[in-house]
């Protein structure tokens, strides 16, 4: 007998409801049938999961603004597999990103003075709250794997002299190196093992309004094949490291990398602020045996809310997904009723959490970023294996993953501007038949 378990989001009112086969409306026996085969035979990528980043903004809101009960509610709601959707995916900016309170690297130098030792290293900063929280999240889903990406190196290191603009000096190349085994080294005494890190957030965008750095392909090939990589090795890290990270546009720069340091980089990660996410298998077919990762997305409100935004990450997800990427990371975990906190000067935010914390009223709510994740979270787990899904109608989007317990989780969504019959198909299961609302999501697990 197969166990179905369902969950659907028909709007701004029903999101991730959980219904039983028969609570789903029936379908229109006057209208064409779109049916989706899942072929377990054909299969494809093995899941890391699904999450988003506890940036220092994101890391004092739930750790300081929050009183303990809502603490413990919302990590139990994002982390948890049975009480919440079970994120598995967390990538920590590497000091200050755009969504910090204040502009700070590891080992932040007086004007002039550099420090090559690394003398005055520390992470005293993620103390506070971004490594507790970490260790929260590990407790609650011990599967989390751990990702790091600096949005500058030290000012110090730079041609800008600053953490802002500038690109890295070539003499302090294995400075940096150094900078990140420190980084991977304190936070393993912490409990917190990194699993991989990328040497530049977005490395061709060089804003002047918060922490960047331009690291063009041919300084960032050189920097991970004759620096990064050595310094891995002479200090036994295992640490990943995934090059690029930025948007689906520019495939020329993976590729740059890769040429030239095929063996020294694990993969790819990708933004989708650009192109298409057809680049990520684009690249794959380059390098085959290189992983594909999605780092950051984020909505905000140059996405008419609640049916466009919803609807662009569950399409996008799914194509990210379709797309060979192991991972599909969200940007800011919270973010207050200003879509903040900011650096100094940053100016209007219109970014989107994955939660909202008001700050002036303490007040927690939960954005259509986090059910739309918790469609693709609940359900296909870390280590489940992407199978085929294919159909004739290009409007029913899906994708399904066969999970270490052998359950089948398929996530659908409705791209029509009407309703639509589906029918579900499975070798050796009952069909499943439904009608989908225009612009709904549903996920299935098949037990």
């Amino acid at each position: 007998m197969t166990k179905l378990k369902i969950y659907q989001s028909t709007g701004e009112n029903e999101l991730f409801v959980e219904q039983t086969l028969e609570q789903l409306t029936p379908i229109a026996l006057d209208e064409t049938v779109t049916t989706v085969n899942l072929d377990e035979n054909q299969t494809f990528q093995e899941m890391d999961g699904f999450g988003a980043s506890f940036t220092d903004s994101s890391a004092y809101l739930i750790n300081q603004v929050l009183d303990n009960e809502q603490k413990k509610e919302v990590m139990s709601k994002l982390f948890d597999s049975q009480d919440g959707i079970g994120l598995s995916v967390l990538r920590n900016p590497m000091g200050a990103s755009d969504y910090a309170r204040s502009i700070y690297s590891y080992d932040d130098m007086p004007a002039q003075e550099t420090d090559t030792e690394l003398t005055r290293f520390s992470i005293a900063h993620d103390e506070a709250d971004i490594i507790p929280l970490l260790q929260q999240a590990l407790e609650l889903n011990p599967e989390i794997k751990l990702m790091a990406s600096p949005w500058s190196a030290p000012g110090w290191m730079k041609t800008s002299g600053s953490m802002i603009a500038g690109e890295l000096k070539q003499e302090y190349y294995q400075a940096y190196a150094d900078y990140f085994v420190r980084y991977i080294q304190a936070f393993e005494k912490h409990g917190l093992p990194t699993y991989a890190v990328t040497p530049q957030n977005e490395p061709l965008f060089e804003p002047k309004h918060y922490p960047s750095m331009l690291m063009l392909p041919e300084a960032q090939r050189d920097f991970i094949k004759n620096y990064l990589k050595p310094s891995f090795v002479k200090h036994n890290i295992n640490t990943k490291i995934l090059c690029y990270d930025h948007n689906w546009d520019r495939p020329d720069y993976p590729l740059t990398v890769l040429d030239y340091a095929k063996d020294e980089v694990d993969g790819v990660a990708w933004h989708w602020y650009g192109g298409n996410a057809s680049a990520q298998s684009e690249v794959l077919k380059a390098f085959a045996d290189k992983e594909v990762h999605f780092t950051e997305g984020s909505g905000g409100e140059w996405i008419p809310p609640f049916e466009q935004a919803f609807s662009n990450v569950m399409r996008t997800g799914i194509d990210i997904l379709r797309n060979h990427s192991k991972s599909f990371v969200l940007w800011n975990m919270a973010l207050d009723e200003k879509n903040g906190p900011t650096v100094p000067g940053f100016g209007k935010s219109t970014c989107r959490g994955v939660v909202t914390v008001n700050q002036e009223t303490k007040e927690l709510t939960y954005t259509l970023d986090y059910y739309a994740l918790a469609h693709f979270s609940k359900f296909i787990r870390p280590k489940a294996v992407r199978i085929d899904a294919s159909t004739n109608q290009e409007v029913i989007r899906s994708v399904a993953f066969k999970n270490t317990d052998h359950s089948i989780a398929v996530v659908l969504f409705n791209d029509s501007e009407k309703d639509e019959n589906v029918t579900v198909s499975l070798q050796g299961k009952e069909d499943l038949s439904f009608r989908l609302a225009s612009k709904s999501a549903l996920s299935i697990l098949i037990k």
